[in-house]
């Protein structure tokens, strides 16, 4: 059976992104671009939905190109995920997908995911995607909930709110590490819950 881990980079108040900020906030340093890296280098299969299709698409073809907005860093990560398998889940893209090794998958994302899990022996890990994401931890699917936390507070111009939607969920913790003084990465197997403890801890 397949493992199924959600796998995003965080700021300090839980935003994908923000406004004005560079890739990685500007914060990457070698610890954790050498981390990245290897993890490049292991075998999986990457799960994402139409809008994270389209936009890392189009950026890794640009980092393929001339053009010159990417840092070397930026642009091998980019470059480097057309050579790894995706699956891309929607109902308004149509095939052929021009991505390479990207498939298609129409249908409900759960249950396909769910399926995938029984017949996939490998690590499957999202790749933005947060309502995908979302969904996938509310279902029970997720085995793994790893987080890499920037040391900044984007209150001003954050967006894109990762845990808006999300139901309860315990987290127990599995691993973690500190990249370069300041990325803290933080791994979890995740448990959806109804709500507080009654009369003790969960």
């Amino acid at each position: 059976m397949g493992q199924l881990m959600v796998d995003l980079i965080i700021t300090l108040d839980g935003c994908a992104s923000g406004e004005g900020w560079p890739g990685w906030w500007g914060l990457e340093g070698p610890e954790y671009l050498a981390w990245l890296e290897q993890e490049a280098g292991r075998e999986r299969t990457y799960l994402m939905g139409a809008n994270t299709y389209r936009l890392m698409s189009g950026m890794s073809a640009d980092a393929a190109g001339a053009g010159g907005e990417y840092s070397d860093n930026e642009s091998a990560s980019l470059t480097g995920l057309a050579a790894v398998p995706k699956m891309v889940f929607s109902s308004s893209l149509a095939e052929p997908l021009q991505w390479p090794n990207s498939s298609l998958v129409a249908g409900d994302a759960v249950q396909a995911v769910g399926r995938l899990k029984q017949q996939h022996p490998g690590l499957l890990s999202t790749l933005g995607s947060l309502s995908l994401c979302r969904s996938l931890v509310a279902a029970g699917l997720v085995d793994r909930f790893r987080l890499v936390v920037f040391p900044l507070i984007t209150g001003r111009t954050g967006s894109e709110r990762i845990f808006e939607g999300y139901p309860d969920v315990a987290l127990d913790m599995v691993d973690s590490r500190t990249f370069d003084g300041r990325l803290q990465l933080l791994e979890y197997v995740p448990r959806v819950i109804d709500g507080p403890p009654r009369g003790g801890a969960e």
